[in-house]
């Protein structure tokens, strides 16, 4: 029996882009079908993606109002790839940084992996054209992440993934709250907590040639602050009944004992200190435990 795959492509002003690389998806397999998630972008590339759909018969596309976040676009993409019964999900960039070469490698792990992650930082991964900072600034967001929240992987941060259809249904879509880049942090966190098999290939990642990046100093330090909140989640679901103070000082203390594990982590004890009194300053956590944060909101 034939294994579908829906590779699910979230789109933002990638005119330049979009076309080649569906059609270099589509050559890969012919299991192969692809839904571009657009949110409207200004410089019409939902229009050339309706044209690539008129085109193939193998494309779809879905046309959200405006920007909602890299996150919500692949859960979009999960719900609806759910909904027509595909046996597996891949996520994939737009800018040719995940290249359709390497995604019969993804397609062949997940025979056997529920979940497989294309690694950059494995043994035959690797970037081109990135800078020596940029590498760094990578390397060690993903090794932040994987002691932080005990992840048993080599690259962290990676977008470029496959997912088998019972692995989605196996976590809480509807529970996941990153919408940015953070949110592929967050996904592999509630893959490991589910006792799902993960496994990771590598892959060559270049840098795009076409288009703007979406990264900005802004998202990296959310989705830093965005790991510590995952960490500190059975910290607040504990205190929460008891008030935000405790929540605070569990907090605080919960970071200094991190520190003291690893003292790499100072770098970060700063903005989640400063994350915390914000927290208490614009109400999200009551003085009095009935404070509300909209972001770890419980799901009852």
């Amino acid at each position: 029996m034939t294994m579908q795959t829906l590779v699910i492509i979230p789109t933002y002003n990638e005119r330049d882009n979009i076309g080649p690389l569906v059609r270099a998806v589509l050559a890969v397999d012919s299991t192969l079908d692809v839904l571009v998630v657009d949110d409207n972008s200004p410089d019409g590339t939902g229009a050339l993606a309706d044209a690539l759909a008129w085109e193939t018969g193998r494309v779809r596309v879905l046309h959200r109002p405006g920007k909602g976040g890299l996150g919500t676009a692949y859960l979009a993409g999960f719900r609806d790839a759910l909904d027509r019964d595909y046996a597996r999900v891949v996520e994939m960039d737009a800018d040719f940084s995940h290249r359709p070469e390497d995604l019969p490698s993804l397609l062949h792990a997940a025979e056997t992996a529920e979940v497989v992650i294309g690694s950059r930082n494995v043994p035959g991964g690797r970037v081109e054209n990135w800078s020596p900072v940029r590498n760094a600034i990578s390397k060690g967001g993903s090794l932040y992440a994987r002691i932080v929240l005990g992840l048993p992987l080599k690259d962290c941060t990676g977008g470029f993934k496959c997912f088998r259809r019972e692995a989605l249904t196996a976590l809480d879509l509807d529970g996941v709250r990153s919408t940015g880049f953070g949110f592929q942090v967050e996904l592999n966190y509630l893959c490991h907590r589910a006792g799902l098999r993960i496994a990771e290939v590598p892959i060559v990642f270049p840098d795009r040639t076409r288009g703007a990046s979406k990264m900005s100093g802004r998202i990296a330090v959310e989705a830093a602050l965005m790991v510590l909140q995952l960490r500190l989640d059975p910290v607040y679901l504990l205190a929460r009944k008891m008030g935000g103070v405790v929540l605070a000082i569990l907090a605080v203390a919960v970071l200094f004992w991190l520190l003291y594990a690893y003292p790499a982590l100072i770098l970060v004890a700063v903005p989640a200190l400063l994350w915390t009194v914000n927290e208490l300053s614009q109400g999200r956590i009551g003085m009095g435990g009935h404070g509300h944060r909209p972001d770890l909101a419980p799901s009852d």
